[in-house]
């Protein structure tokens, strides 16, 4: 499948089809002339030092692939490129416009013939051959070794250990305001000298059931890094049920003593593993398609590569820096650091300086403050964990944080306000931005009032109040039922042939009993299917063994639910998967199905509250789990890991995970003085179990019925609005004027997410995350492409694990047994009105409450 390079050998395009060979010829004997100009090009290109021990090999796979093809062939691919890409928001216009540059030779007539050709396969050798994405091939390999160690005992020995450390402190922490967690690459940092700790056992062999084993496999790997980096990164999403293991058993929620330990373990098995089972069936439209990038996972497989892969000094931009002394730099930099805005000098944190200008100005710190107002602040934080809190400003593409700031500033600036300043639904007697509930009397709701053993007593709630919402509450509820039909019309329009094409290849799969991920022509794929597939049917014996357990669990126990519910919130969740995988592993941006889910089990199953936890659980937490397995399992793709090892890993690592919160939730439940108390002294006040217990409350015992058919009539009519609203947007971007680059970049669905930024967020967590990625996504990716692409990605783990192990030290040190300080710095943004949430516009009416009389109330 070689072919000679020389400007003889170039041939005009045409009608006809080219087939383009699949793999480049890596003959040894045949050599290939290149200078030394080239050879760093190529590099640049591949967003490889051209130093680094392993680029060698690479770099010799895309220049003997540049050979491999012809002039032609070259044309066609780049024009198939442009093609499939033309409404990709990742693959820019810039790139685009290069690319038919090449093959219309606009501006390469000054070169010469020869120098012409080899940019032309340049590019199409590393889109073919590579990848298509700048950002991939900064983090990917062109080629595999499958002969290199992935599914070793060491990764099961350090995979388990670290689960268990990982998924025990965010559970053990997981019930603290604010909470404590253990991001991803801390754990890769510390698990990686445990993996060079154990390549230096002794060489040994045992030899049983006919097979060899090595207790030395040798050097510690990528793949065992990448392998172990995926059963520990099951521990970053919290097993959703855990909280309502917390409302369930604590007497102040509701007191379940029959919700034992049997119970516990078949609810958390059964919507752990669900999610698992369902995330085998969607493969071929979320992970295979090229498109399906998942910006959230660059930064992971980025840093095992800085750890894992040896370099020598290159001068990139002005930098000789390595990628692992900048890990190291910003690591060490950001944990010491963040003890500045997280307890020595706390208004770097929360820095709403406007507000100091005129502390007691309630129009100031309602529009301006980052406590309990808006935010609208031009810097409004120093703190790169609040920065990063929401968003990953250092990996999120630029057009999709662009859209969706748009859309928060849009609700922050005109919406909300407009909302509040209207006193629409009373909203003017509220605070302006909170995720609270609150009475007719401007008091936060308690829902005891209008409970009797947990069920909603009608004159309870006539002689108290319906619940009310604020202006920023509202807001967000009205995006969320927008947003579930716009997901997908707009899945439809836009990626309707990802969709179309991946459920294809799900069929064609169970017809052939086979996978079809060798119909997939990208690089990685190609690379990918020289691997056993996990076959469709031991992700339905998943499935089916989570069914079975969650009926178990709603059956043998007094849950009220029945089992309908389950396939109800099952098919919830399975029918958003698809929409939100594909916007999620293209934007970086997600969409939560709670409201979804609360709402509908509201109405199914009125008057339970347990029931609809229980429901909620099944609709929301499988979709989610379903998309984190996902996730790891695009990451094994990238990293070339056997599927079949990426799936008993995945297995493992949930089982242990789900073992491990069910032992610390219920340690802590039965020894922890004062769990969820609210003056617990260290803060283990369980805030999110409080809102846990309300929203099954609200929604499961008095109800969406008397909520938004009574109170808030308008906002049911938020789910016809959400279908048409991508629709002018999407006329736009495929009718209007190339030149209109602007307005055809604007995306209808990443600006309504926007408007959920707030109750209990503000403007606050986003700006200045917006600053960030203009001047990295944007300026710097578009200006200065070898630093992008070599150090963005690993500056990011490094300032995210510095701050991670920061915050563990702090709390043990300072904050576990208080040591308050007190001065200027520590206490001034808590001065003025923005720190005080008993001020509101308006005063209560005189007959001492706002709305319906008592009594006339909506039952």
């Amino acid at each position: 499948m070689g072919y000679g390079w020389s400007s003889s050998n170039k041939e005009e395009t045409s009608d006809k089809t080219w087939s383009f060979p699949d793999e480049v010829n890596t003959d040894e004997n045949e050599m290939y002339e290149i200078t030394p100009e080239q050879r760093a090009e190529i590099c640049a290109l591949m967003g490889k030092n051209i130093n680094d021990i392993d680029t060698a090999t690479d770099l010799d796979y895309i220049i003997q692939g540049i050979f491999s093809l012809t002039d032609a062939q070259a044309i066609s691919i780049l024009q198939k490129t442009i093609e499939e890409h033309e409404n990709d928001p990742n693959f820019p216009e810039y790139t685009q416009q290069y690319l038919k540059q090449l093959i219309t030779k606009q501006g390469f007539t000054t070169i010469s013939e020869e120098n012409y050709s080899f940019s032309l396969r340049l590019e199409a050798s590393l889109i073919h051959f590579h990848s298509s994405y700048p950002e991939v091939r900064a983090i990917s390999d062109p080629t595999d070794n499958p002969e290199e160690p992935a599914e070793t005992w060491r990764v099961y020995l350090l995979g388990i250990i670290w689960v268990m450390v990982g998924s025990g402190v965010n559970q053990f922490f997981e019930p603290r305001m604010p909470p404590i967690s253990v991001p991803m690459p801390l754990l890769q940092f510390l698990v990686y000298p445990c993996g060079k700790l154990l390549e230096r056992l002794p060489i040994w062999k045992l030899n049983a059931f006919g097979k060899t084993f090595h207790l030395n496999p040798g050097p510690w790997s990528y793949k065992e890094q990448s392998l172990t980096t995926i059963m520990f990164g099951i521990t970053s999403s919290m097993a959703y049920v855990s909280d309502q293991i917390f409302v369930q058993k604590l007497p102040m929620f509701y007191n379940n003593k029959w919700a034992n330990s049997g119970y516990q373990f078949t609810l958390i098995l059964s919507t752990q593993f669900i999610g698992f089972g369902l995330a085998g069936f969607v493969r071929h439209v979320l992970v295979y398609p090229e498109k399906c990038i998942w910006p959230t996972i660059l930064p992971t497989i980025a840093l095992n590569r800085a750890l894992m892969v040896k370099e020598t000094s290159e001068n990139i931009n002005g930098w000789t820096i390595s990628r692992k002394k900048l890990f190291l730099f910003a690591f060490l930099a950001m944990f010491f650091y963040f003890w500045l805005p997280n307890y020595l000098f706390q208004a770097l944190s929360t820095f709403n300086w406007i507000t100091w200008i005129s502390p007691h100005n309630f129009n100031l710190a309602t529009i301006t403050g980052s406590i309990t107002g808006l935010g609208l602040n031009p810097w409004p934080t120093w703190d790169w964990n609040v920065v990063s809190s929401l968003v990953s400003p250092l990996s999120t593409p630029f057009f999709a944080m662009g859209n969706n700031y748009l859309g928060t500033l849009l609700a922050g600036v005109v919406v909300i306000p407009a909302v509040y300043y209207s006193n629409m639904y009373y909203t003017g007697y509220l605070p302006i931005n909170s995720s609270r509930l609150f009475t007719n009397t401007g008091e936060e709701y308690s829902v005891e009032q209008v409970l009797t053993n947990n069920i909603l007593d009608n004159d309870k709630y006539q002689q108290y109040s319906p619940p009310y919402y604020t202006a920023a509450n509202l807001v967000v509820y009205g995006a969320f039922f927008a947003l579930y039909p716009a997901l997908i019309v707009h899945t439809f329009l836009y990626y309707r042939d990802i969709l179309w094409n991946g459920l294809k290849g799900v069929w064609q799969s169970v017809i052939d009993r086979q996978s079809q991920i060798k119909t997939f022509a990208d690089p990685q794929s190609r690379m990918m299917s020289q691997y056993s597939e996990v076959p469709l049917y031991w992700y339905l014996i998943v499935t089916m063994c989570a069914l079975i357990l969650g009926i178990v669990c709603v059956k043998v126990y007094p849950t009220e639910t029945p089992v309908w519910s389950i396939f109800y919130g099952l098919a919830v969740g399975m029918v958003f998967l698809i929409p939100i995988g594909l916007l999620y592993s293209m934007t970086g941006f997600s969409l939560s199905l709670n409201v979804l889910t609360e709402l509908i089990a509201g109405y199914a199953l009125p008057g339970r509250g347990v029931a609809l936890m229980i429901m909620k659980a099944f609709g929301l937490n499988t979709n989610l789990q379903a998309i984190y397995f996902i996730q790891d399992q695009k990451l094994g793709h990238y990293a070339k890991i056997p599927p079949r090892s990426t799936f008993r890993c995945q297995i493992i690592a949930t089982l242990v995970q789900s073992l491990v919160v069910l032992g610390i939730a219920n340690w802590q439940i039965r020894h922890y003085d004062g769990i969820c108390d609210e003056k617990q002294e260290q803060n283990f006040t369980c805030p999110n179990e409080s809102i846990y217990y309300s929203a099954s409350v609200i929604w499961g015992v008095v109800g969406p019925r008397r909520v938004f058919n009574g109170m808030y009539p308008i906002l049911k009519w938020c789910f016809l609005i959400g279908a048409f609203i991508p629709l002018p947007f999407y006329l736009i971007h495929k009718y209007a004027p190339k030149n209109w680059t602007f307005l055809r970049r604007l995306d209808s669905l990443l600006i309504v997410l926007g408007f959920l930024n707030f109750a209990p967020y503000n403007l606050t967590y986003y700006t200045t995350a917006f600053y960030i990625s203009l001047i990295f996504m944007n300026y710097i990716r578009k200006r200065y492409v070898l630093w992008f692409q070599k150090y963005t990605y690993v500056l990011s783990s490094g300032l995210s694990a510095g701050i991670a192990l920061s915050a563990i030290i702090i709390f043990f040190s300072v904050q576990y047994h208080p040591k308050t300080l007190s001065w200027w710095g520590n206490d001034v943004m808590y001065k003025g009105i923005d720190g005080d949430t008993s001020y509101r516009r308006l005063e209560i009416p005189k007959k001492g409450y706002f709305g319906p009389d008592p009594g006339s109330y909506v039952y």
